[in-house]
């Protein structure tokens, strides 16, 4: 019991705090806050008018009982001091008027005659400032059922005989006799309250539809995990929340495929090695369990020192794609001749290739300078060519061709260096993947372990991390590299980069 109220109260507090109530309660509140004041200047207008119509009928009312009013200002504004023929009384049987009261009272206050809808108790209930009463005034008395409204409108001149006030003439009318005002009153606090109970249940439902994608986002934020990321939100609509939840699946799509990035690129670095630790586990095992030559000593060795030579390769360029991931390389940017930089990398690689039994053939390299580091640029090339040399090796009169140049292209210049060997090739199938890194098109140079520990040569063995490497650093200058390659005939890396412009500050 004590847990479903803990849960209750948890559930109650999320929902004071939640937008949705503070929408709706803010809505409802300036709602309420503008009705007031319109009901407010509506009942004070309708006040104002009912007095008006009220000193209407007081007028005519003065008229019937005194004859023709003041025809510029009214008995309202006229002096409040009327005569009679000496000896003489008013008669109030003439012009008598049903809905309003008429009675002449003593210079003491008592009644002498009335006529209306007021009997004496009730007139003498209303405590008339006798005398020097002036102007039209307002007092009220007690509400029977045939007075619906107490409020009264008078008037009181005196009655002066031969200079002398012998009494007072009262005329009065209700100020409102069907209680308009009354009625008018509940009908704005019933109306008002029947609309604050439709926009507060309106609000919520309206509160609800609205954020109910944030809801759903919220939800399907909860279920999504490190090993569920397929659930998008798919949002209907062209609103700004239906842009929201574009943008969280979008984000999730990203995150789907970092995730598949990384799973991919943890499992391809522990086969990658695996497979040198499996090989020299192997040979030291083997040459522990007997005694050996010193020549198969000297041939392990070297077999654990062309694993290790592998293996550092391979952690170098697992710690320079971490570094490029995580955006701390650094560059140091500068202007560089492109033609010369190709030349020291041919030089470079020129013992690999004659080792390889591959013809490096230097094609034009003009003068030619771009913006960017020099080490990462070099270490770029250097990817290009040794791969070039590794795939057309062993084939008949293999040869690498590097070349330079620069052309215009949509109004601006652009340098390029291509690569062209006349190996193996690539199939179509693969070019979209060439960049992936751990991807090697040619499964047959995929280094494999045989029963007796023997291996593929790791000097000539790729990482299937070099072109992913020369990827991102020919995007970090604002270039690419574009790949055409024919299965059987070669294939050709050409990269391109934006030219140097001596107008711009580099």
């Amino acid at each position: 019991m004590k847990s479903r109220g803990k849960i209750t109260r948890q559930s109650l507090s999320l929902f004071v705090h939640s937008i949705r109530f503070r929408l709706v309660i803010w809505f409802v509140l300036i709602l309420g806050v503008v009705m007031l004041v319109f009901s407010g200047f509506i009942f004070w207008r309708q006040t104002q008018d009912v007095h008006s119509i009220a000193l209407g009928r007081l007028n005519v009312t003065i008229e019937h009982t005194l004859g023709q009013s003041d025809s510029e200002h009214g008995f309202e504004q006229a002096q409040n001091i009327f005569s009679v023929l000496p000896g003489s009384t008013p008669d109030l049987n003439t012009n008598e008027q049903v809905d309003s009261v008429v009675a002449i009272l003593a210079t003491d206050g008592t009644i002498v005659q009335s006529k209306g809808i007021l009997s004496p108790n009730q007139i003498g209930q209303l405590n008339l400032p006798l005398p020097g009463w002036k102007g039209v005034v307002q007092a009220s008395i007690p509400i029977t059922s045939a007075i619906l409204n107490g409020r009264f409108l008078f008037i009181n001149p005196a009655i002066v005989q031969n200079g002398t006030v012998t009494g007072y003439l009262l005329v009065g009318v209700p100020l409102d006799p069907n209680n308009q005002l009354g009625r008018l009153l509940v009908t704005l606090v019933i109306g008002n309250l029947l609309t604050l109970a439709i926009a507060l249940t309106g609000g919520f439902w309206l509160a609800d539809k609205a954020l109910r994608p944030v809801q759903t986002i919220t939800q399907t934020a909860r279920l999504i995990g490190e090993t569920d990321l397929n659930r998008r939100l798919h949002l209907p609509g062209r609103d700004e929340l239906t842009q929201l939840g574009n943008t969280f699946d979008d984000m999730l799509d990203r995150l789907q495929a970092a995730f598949s990035r990384q799973k991919q690129f943890t499992a391809d670095a522990s086969h990658e090695l695996r497979t040198p630790l499996t090989i020299i586990d192997l040979e030291t095992s083997r040459m522990l369990s007997n005694r050996r030559s010193a020549d198969e000593y000297e041939r392990v060795l070297r077999t654990i020192q062309s694993e290790n030579k592998f293996m550092i390769r391979l952690v170098t360029n697992l710690l320079a794609l971490a570094r490029m991931d995580a955006g701390q390389m650094s560059l140091r940017f500068e202007v560089v001749d492109l033609g010369g930089l190709v030349s020291e990398v041919i030089e470079r690689m020129e013992p690999l290739a004659k080792a390889q039994g591959v013809t490096l053939v230097i094609g034009e390299l003009p003068e030619i300078t771009v913006t960017g580091d020099r080490s990462t640029l070099a270490q770029m090339f250097t990817n290009l060519v040794e791969n070039a040399i590794k795939y057309s090796a062993g084939g008949a009169n293999p040869q690498v061709d590097v070349s330079s140049g620069r052309r215009e292209q949509a109004g601006s210049s652009l340098a390029w260096v291509r690569v062209h060997d006349n190996g193996i090739g690539i199939a179509a199938e693969h070019i979209p993947h060439l960049f992936d890194r751990f991807y090697q098109a040619d499964s047959s140079r995929t280094r494999k372990v045989s029963a007796e520990g023997e291996a593929s040569d790791a000097e000539s063995s790729g990482t299937g991390l070099g072109l992913a490497i020369a990827q991102w650093i020919a995007h970090v200058h604002h270039g690419e590299i574009r790949v055409e390659s024919v299965v059987g005939q070669g294939s050709t890396f050409e990269v391109i980069l934006p030219a140097h412009d001596p107008s711009k500050i580099t």
